[in-house]
C-alpha cells in the first residue's frame, strides 16, 4: 500500500511539472513519466485550458486572432486566451509527448496527434451548464460527451485494451469556475434570483461533484482539480467596480468556493477511490499580485493588451500590446500571461508536493 501511494505521489507530481522546473531536469521528468506509465493528459474546463475548441463554435468567445498567440510558436494565434502557452501545454512538454495539448475539435489534428492527450475545454464554460449556454460554448456535459467520442477514436486506432489502459493511466485536469461567477451569477439574474451567493457556491460544488463522478464512470482514476483565482484582482473587475486594489467581495466569493471545493474533493477521494489533487490557483495569483518582484514581475494592475483595463477576447482584437509581457501578471483584462502560467505551474507543483507527501 505504501509503495502504491508513493507511486501515485510521483505520478501526480509529475503531471504538474513544467518544462522549466529547476529542481528536476527534463530528462528525469520524462523517465519518471515512462516508468509510471503516464499515458496522456485529458483536459476539461474554460479559457484557462482551452487551446482552441471555441474556434469552430458559433460564439464571440474566441481568441484566434492577433495579438493572441504573440509568444506562441511562430507567433501564431491558436484560440488560446494568452500570449503563449497554457499550463497544460507545459505539462505535455515536460512529460515529453508534445510541446502543447491539442484541441479535440481542431480539424488539423490527426488521430495520432490525440493519442497522448487532448483538451475538450471551452472558453467561457463553467461547472454550471447555464454558464456555457449564455455564451453558446461547450458546457461540461458536452465536453464529457466528446470524451466518449475520443474513446471511440482511440479504439479504432489502438484497440479496446490499449484504450482502457490509456484512460486508466491518464491524468485528468479540471479547471473552471471563474465564468460561473463573472459571466453568470454576478452578471445575469437567473441564478442570482434562484440562489443566494452561498447557495450558488454550494450548487457549483454539487455540479463539480457530479462531473467528477461522471469522469470516474468513464474510467478516470487520477484527477487534478484547479481552484478559482482571485476574481477581484482581475483588471476588468477592478475597472467595473471602480477600484484600484483587488475587490474584496469578489475575492471572498472565490475563496469560499475554493474551500467548499476542497472539502468536496476530500469526500470524493474516499467515496470514489480516486487520486485527486487540488491546485491553489487563488493563492498563487494573489501572491504574484502582492509580491511581483518575487517572480520578476512588474505590472500587476492592468493587462498587456490595449489599455489593459477592459479588453479581452474580441475587444482585444488587433490592439497594440505592451513591450514585454513577461513582466505582466495579466495578458488581457482577464487572462494571465504565459509567464504567469509558468509561475502557476511551478508554484502548483510545490504546493501539491507538500500536500501529498506531508
Amino acid at each position: 500500500m505504501v509503495g502504491r501511494v508513493r507511486n501515485m505521489v510521483i505520478v501526480l507530481t509529475l503531471a504538474l511539472m513544467p518544462l522549466f522546473l529547476r529542481a528536476i531536469e527534463v530528462g528525469q521528468v520524462r523517465e519518471l513519466a515512462a516508468r509510471h506509465n503516464v499515458t496522456s493528459i485529458l483536459v476539461f474546463g474554460d479559457s484557462s485550458v482551452d487551446p482552441g475548441n471555441n474556434n469552430v463554435l458559433r460564439t464571440i468567445m474566441k481568441a484566434n486572432f492577433p495579438p493572441y498567440g504573440k509568444d506562441f510558436f511562430n507567433g501564431r494565434p491558436t484560440g488560446r486566451f494568452c500570449d503563449g502557452r497554457l499550463p497544460t501545454d507545459f505539462i505535455a512538454d515536460a512529460i515529453g509527448y508534445k510541446r502543447f495539448v491539442p484541441a479535440f475539435l481542431d480539424s488539423n489534428s490527426k488521430p495520432l496527434d490525440l493519442l497522448h492527450g487532448a483538451s475538450f475545454a471551452s472558453a467561457a464554460s463553467g461547472y454550471d451548464d447555464l454558464t456555457a449556454n449564455l455564451s453558446n460554448v461547450l458546457p461540461i456535459s458536452q465536453q464529457l460527451e466528446y470524451l466518449m467520442h475520443y474513446k471511440i477514436l482511440l479504439r479504432k486506432l489502438v484497440g479496446e485494451k490499449r484504450t482502457n489502459d490509456i484512460i486508466r493511466n491518464a491524468v485528468f485536469i479540471l479547471s473552471m469556475g471563474t465564468n460561473d461567477f463573472l459571466q453568470n451569477y454576478f452578471l445575469h439574474s437567473v441564478r442570482s434570483e434562484q440562489f443566494s451567493l452561498l447557495g450558488y457556491q454550494n450548487y457549483l460544488v454539487s455540479c463539480m461533484s457530479r462531473h467528477i463522478e461522471a469522469l470516474h464512470r468513464q474510467g478516470a482514476t487520477r484527477m487534478v482539480a484547479v481552484g478559482v483565482p482571485p476574481l477581484g484582482c482581475m483588471p476588468l473587475v477592478k475597472t467595473i467596480m471602480d477600484k484600484t486594489t483587488c475587490v474584496e467581495s469578489y475575492n471572498k466569493a472565490a475563496s469560499y468556493f475554493n474551500s467548499r471545493m476542497q472539502q468536496k474533493l476530500a469526500t470524493l477521494r474516499t467515496s470514489l477511490g480516486m487520486k485527486i489533487a487540488y491546485v491553489d490557483a487563488y493563492g498563487i495569483v494573489e501572491d504574484a499580485v502582492n509580491h511581483p518582484m518575487k517572480y520578476d514581475l512588474e505590472e500587476t494592475s492592468k493587462g498587456c493588451c490595449g489599455t489593459g483595463t477592459v479588453e479581452y477576447g474580441d475587444s482585444c482584437k488587433g490592439l497594440s500590446t505592451c513591450t514585454d509581457p513577461s513582466k505582466y501578471v495579466f495578458w488581457d483584462a482577464v487572462h494571465p500571461t504565459e509567464k504567469m502560467y509558468r509561475i502557476i505551474a511551478d508554484e502548483a507543483l510545490k504546493s501539491l508536493s507538500d500536500e501529498l507527501v506531508s
